[in-house]
């Protein structure tokens, strides 16, 4: 059975108390900060409370990992539309402890395929074209690393302002301590110039 018969039932009750009142906040995040983090669940609410940010604070972006794999892929699309579009001047790249992209296993995965009926044609079809599956699937060693990939990619990203400083987090997913992997200072050295 459905989870969505469920969250309508709840939804419309949601709106007709107007429980979405103390969430009402513009598109412009408040803190001008774009985050990238991961899709983790651990993370949906506590994130944000470990930073002392609200509901309209931040762009979000969540993925597997918080890794960029693709330079013109759909989240770093979304990060050079907060700051370009929507007032981010900050990015933050937010791994955590824990995190199931940690020596992820393409093979692994792809062994698991046909129990979902996926056809080993297809997976042969899109090699052929150039997407590797061992790339496509690839986690990382440490949630320092999966960070560092990140930020190396917005960095050198061909259309990212480099006036914008990227920092690098890690955050513990069941006490929400943050612990720095890089603080970028760019934003500094622009005052003091």
């Amino acid at each position: 059975m459905s989870i969505v018969n469920s969250i309508l039932e709840h939804n419309k009750k949601f709106v007709e108390e107007k429980q979405y009142e103390p969430y009402l906040t513009s598109k412009f995040p408040k803190k001008k900060v774009v985050i990238l983090t991961c899709m983790d669940a651990r993370l949906s609410e506590m994130l944000l409370k470990s930073l002392g940010f609200k509901n309209g604070d931040a762009k979000i972006i969540k993925n597997a990992g918080a890794i960029l794999n693709q330079p013109f892929g759909s989240s770093m699309r979304s990060i050079l539309v907060a700051v370009y579009e929507l007032g981010a001047e900050e990015v933050l790249v937010i791994g955590h402890h824990n995190c199931g992209m940690i020596g992820l296993n393409a093979e692994k995965i792809m062994n698991k395929f046909p129990e979902f009926g996926i056809d080993p044609a297809a997976i042969e079809a899109l090699e052929n074209v150039g997407i590797r599956m061992d790339n496509f699937l690839r986690g990382f060693d440490s949630p320092e690393d999966g960070v560092m990939h990140s930020i190396k990619m917005i960095r050198k990203h061909p259309l990212f302002p480099s006036k914008i400083p990227v920092h690098g987090l890690i955050v513990d997913p069941e006490t929400g301590k943050l612990d720095v992997v890089v603080q970028d200072y760019r934003e500094e050295k622009q005052t003091r110039e």
